[in-house]
């Protein structure tokens, strides 16, 4: 390998390892040119002409701007309609526009397009019956018009344009453009002919997502081209002395501001958009441009999110035709789902609102009425409390999209809080209002905010670590561009006048910094992931689940390293785990079948409540309609073998190789026993040697939570099997026994390295006779993993790697082999099944599971006795 190809490689790990940094890196690099560009263009204006044209717009313009955003939001809900059309799975209008309007919203002020838009879209869409494919293929199937529209239109502008188009060092003339705009649109339209007669698709990899037909895409094309219009438009109408013939050259540096605004991903474009388009119409007043933009920015991004998240406090349509309080209760149910995204990104907008007011003058006539009942010591002290209060709301954020309950509490405290300083520090009265409407939908909605965890632990990721940042340095620039006048020096920082606007600015920027550094700090020591506090109490020895039990490995209760979940009743219960995130479930519950639904449920809802993740492991298909219920996936993980006892026996061709075995360990002078539980303890020495041996010799370490190890108190629990020879014990294995009387197993099972040919199967063929003979129906040979699962074509991806790997993994494991050994016995095979959540967090928590099942756990240590949540 040469060296170019070494450095390849190794910047190719680099970035593979660091690529969530790096990506928020240059989002923040990107939105720090975004406002370096602003910064430039803008050297010229003042905040006191910004100021004027936002008092210079005219009634009829802001209405204008309302009509047509609504026109705009109206068209994006038509979006969604389409897609789903497209990909088969209609829903009815209303579902489609609630999922396009709060994904879109999100979207909009958020960026980041596919996390904060899909997360909206999987909320709203996965609980009207479409899975996570039909979802990705309806926001592609979306994105696909979008960008067709923004084409088409910006194609349809070029035609129109009649005058230079400069972008930069880039100038085109009318009939390059002309040339252009044509070329793109029949482009557009031979396309359009080859779709003409629908039922095509397109695969990427092992996924399909099906093309529209002509006729739908020219609707995607006109809707994408209502929208963009009355978008454009929105701002268009709000740019005093703008006539029509400019809106060609205007609509194409508007599209172009979209498009760079939404391959940076900066939050919302901040910055970045309005750059863009002050830089493509350098003929409009700058002063006049940038009030349009922010009042642009106010209406068409801010208040329908405001209008949004005042959406999740409203029941559906039908539920107006309730009784009052039938009807509250269905609301509240409703928006429980998505009121935590929504309220996260409205709280960060109330920040931000908060910080940006703290980097600007006070409004002359309102100071001078503080003056009247305020001292300016007060007035001074809560502009610094605004601006720290500004900062909580961004720490928060994150906080309430985790659904925890201190984020909730917090941050209404911090909300009322701040509308107060609002008032006080100027009679802000449009922030406190805007405060206090965020902190009245907060209060409608805090059945959605459940979680006992504490929210600064594993609460900030990167992405919100990067938008804390670029906020605070969005209302420090707009603060230096507010006094920009000012000969910024050391005693600033110290002045204390009614017109000392530039030190509050100074004094509100350096504490939110603080505050955002100390939190950063906080998170970066804090502990790596949340534990559960929980009380435990002592495991019943003759707990009546275990005499109602028909299932052997219920008697894993017993190995010491799970915790417990019992009904109500107490005569069922589930055995669990927790490794990481992970809340691991093993086996069916224990008890009636009557009760399992509900152990289940509450498992799950205290997985959730903790932010952890639910997995099932080794269900069998009595448990797996209520793990589908649970809304989880369901992996088969392999086959139980199951000895039915009533027909087992060693006569005929298929048990010749048994009889044999048999034979000849007993001509070699092995002898079969069983040792009762009681005599059990006057063995363990010898017991523990075998196993000491066993383990050196296989290069094994004790395994945990899925199978037993040698523990003198576990193994003193039951009776034992054991094999002599010449006298001393040579294999053993722990014998477990169904309460009903109904079935029969092993658990740990060892041996010598030097014992007879045929020893093992001679162990189990003599326990099968002697559980035969004592009533017992099945004998349970264990599992096979990966063991009965189908590698077709059309199969799902993790089914052809497990039959890969069960084919072709002998060498580590031996999966053919284990199988190969018990079906001698002429077991009945039966399904196992994991089930857990869908998507990367499937991954996940089976790399919990096999820590867990190693033995290592970080989130709680090996119980010394056995322990019962009730």
């Amino acid at each position: 390998m040469s060296r170019l190809e070494r450095a390849i490689d190794r910047t190719r790990d680099a970035y593979s390892k660091h690529r969530t940094a790096a990506s928020v890196a240059v989002v923040l690099l990107l939105g720090a040119l975004g406002l370096f560009a602003l910064h430039g263009l803008l050297l010229e204006v003042h905040l006191h002409d910004v100021r004027t044209s936002l008092h210079g717009l005219k009634g009829w313009q802001l209405q204008a701007a309302l009509g047509l955003t609504c026109a705009s939001y109206l068209m994006l809900t038509l979006y969604d309609v389409l897609a789903l059309k497209i990909v088969g799975r209609p829903l009815p209008w209303h579902t489609a526009a609630l999922a396009s309007f709060t994904s879109y919203t999100l979207s909009h002020n958020l960026g980041l397009s596919l996390i904060t838009g899909g997360s909206a879209r999987y909320r709203i869409y996965s609980a009207n019956g479409l899975d996570g494919s039909d979802i990705v293929r309806v926001i592609a199937t979306a994105s696909l018009a979008f960008w067709s529209g923004v084409t088409a239109m910006a194609a349809a502008a070029l035609i129109v344009q009649s005058g230079l188009l400069a972008l930069g060092p880039v100038v085109l003339a009318p009939t390059g453009q002309h040339v252009l705009g044509g070329l793109i649109l029949s482009t557009m339209g031979l396309l359009l002919w080859k779709a003409r007669r629908g039922g095509q698709s397109i695969r990427i990899l092992r996924w399909t997502m099906p093309l529209p037909s002509a006729r739908q895409a020219l609707a995607q094309v006109g809707v994408a081209g209502l929208d963009l219009a009355a978008a454009s438009a929105a701002l268009f109408v709000l740019v005093p002395g703008a006539g029509i013939q400019m809106f060609p050259l205007f609509f194409l540096g508007y599209a172009l501001a979209i498009i760079v605004a939404l391959l940076t991903h900066v939050p919302g474009g901040i910055g970045v958009f309005e750059a863009v388009m002050i830089a493509a119409l350098p003929d409009v007043p700058k002063p006049e441009l940038l009030a349009a933009l922010i009042a642009y920015r106010a209406i068409y991004y801010l208040l329908p999110l405001l209008v949004a998240g005042a959406m999740l406090a409203i029941h559906e349509q039908r539920t107006w035709r309730k009784p009052v309080a039938a009807a509250l209760e269905v609301s509240q149910s409703v928006v429980s789902g998505i009121a935590p995204v929504f309220l996260a990104a409205l709280t960060f907008a109330g920040g931000m609102v908060l910080l940006v007011s703290g980097s600007l003058p006070a409004i002359p006539h309102r100071l001078h009425a503080s003056q009247s009942f305020l001292p300016l010591p007060f007035i001074e002290a809560s502009h610094v409390a605004a601006s720290l209060a500004g900062t909580g709301l961004l720490l928060l954020a994150p906080g309430l999209y985790k659904r925890l309950d201190g984020a909730f509490l917090l941050t209404r405290a911090v909300l009322v809080a701040g509308a107060i300083f609002s008032l006080a520090k100027g009679i802000d009265y449009e922030e406190a209002m805007i405060l206090l409407a965020i902190a009245g939908i907060l209060q409608w909605t805090r059945a959605a905010f459940y979680r006992h965890t504490a929210f600064t632990v594993r609460t900030f990721s990167a992405g919100w670590i990067a938008a804390f940042a670029g906020a605070v340095g969005l209302s420090v620039w707009i603060g230096f561009f507010a006094f920009k006048h000012v000969d910024f020096q050391s005693e600033l920082w110290w002045q204390f006048a009614w017109k000392g606007d530039a030190s509050r600015f100074l004094r509100g920027s350096f504490a939110a910094a603080i505050l955002l550094f100390g939190a950063i700090l906080v998170w970066f020591f804090g502990p790596a992931a949340p534990t559960a506090a929980e009380e435990f109490d002592a495991l019943p020895e003759n707990y009546g689940a275990f005499a109602l039990n028909d299932r052997t490995d219920a008697m894993l209760a017993w190995t010491g390293d799970k915790r417990f979940l019992r009904s109500a009743s107490g005569v069922s219960f589930l055995m669990y785990q927790i490794q990481g995130y992970t809340w691991t479930v093993m086996g069916d519950p224990v008890g009636p079948r009557a009760e399992w639904a509900e152990l289940l449920w509450q498992i799950r809802e205290r997985a959730d409540a903790a932010q952890g993740r639910l997995l099932l492991y080794q269900l069998t298909q009595e448990a797996l309609p209520l793990a589908i219920d649970l809304g989880l996936q369901i992996v088969k993980y392999g086959e139980e073998a199951r000895v039915d006892l009533s027909t087992f026996t060693l006569t005929g061709p298929e048990a010749k190789g048994l009889r044999y075995a048999e034979r000849r360990a007993t001509r070699e002078g092995a002898t079969f026993e069983i040792i009762p539980a009681t005599n059990v303890p006057a063995a363990l020495p010898q017991l523990r040697a075998i196993s000491d041996g066993w383990l050196k010799s296989k290069g094994h370490s004790e395994k945990a939570f899925s199978v037993g190890r040698f523990d003198p108190a576990y193994l003193a629990r039951f009776d034992c099997a054991v094999i002599r020879h010449g006298g001393e014990i040579i294999a053993f294995a722990n014998i477990w026994t169904a309460g009903s009387g109904d079935e029969l197993s092993i658990d740990l099972m060892r041996h010598c390295d030097a014992m007879p040919y045929g020893t093992m199967d001679f162990l189990f063929v003599r326990l099968m006779e002697w559980g035969k003979d004592r009533g017992y129906r099945w004998f349970n040979l264990g599992i096979a993993p990966l063991s009965g699962i189908e590698a077709r074509r059309l199969a799902p991806v993790w089914a052809r790697a497990s039959a890969f790997l069960y084919k072709h993994g002998e060498s580590f494991y031996g999966f053919e082999g284990l199988r190969a050994y018990k079906e001698k016995f002429m077991p009945v095979w039966e399904p196992r099944y994991v089930a857990g959540p869908f998507g990367l967090g499937f991954a996940r928590s089976l790399i919990d599971l096999q820590t867990l099942v190693g033995g290592g756990r970080s989130s709680a240590a090996r119980q010394p006795a056995i322990a019962l949540v009730a």
